[in-house]
């Protein structure tokens, strides 16, 4: 086929190339698995981050939310003397935010204002008079 090779025996040629290149598949296929399982793990590193942000996502819901299941037993009479020290009424403040802590089974932190941090049962509970009763 190729007269100018037709007296050259390539037979020494190939067994001399033929390992080297073997042991260069070798490596080359080793460094494609490495290079694999480096992006498959890679890959499953975000997918756990994805489900933790997931979970924390639905533990801030299912806590702020109408549901309290988590927060059974809550000290309420301690909660409200730290949330209604600083009142100007102090005793009126101390039964209304313990009526509200039963019902909602939450006290806001600190000694006045974040009320949305504990969702709209806290929020949207009212006086006969229609005045927000939780402090």
């Amino acid at each position: 086929m190729f007269p100018a090779l037709a007296g050259l025996n390539l037979l020494p040629l190939y067994l001399h190339w033929a390992p080297m290149a073997l042991r260069l598949l070798l490596v080359l296929g080793m460094l494609l698995m490495i290079s694999l399982a480096k992006v498959s793990s890679d890959l499953k590193l975000e997918e756990e981050e994805k489900e933790l942000r997931l979970l924390d996502e639905t533990l801030i819901v299912f806590v702020r939310g109408g549901n309290r299941r988590l927060m059974q037993n809550i000290d309420c009479s301690g909660l409200c003397k730290l949330r209604c020290s600083s009142h100007s009424r102090p005793s009126l403040c101390y039964r209304a935010c313990g009526t509200c802590c039963v019902r909602c089974k939450c006290v806001p932190p600190g000694t006045s204002g974040n009320r949305e941090l504990c969702g709209t049962c806290y929020m949207d509970m009212t006086t006969h008079g229609n005045k927000t009763k939780c402090p």
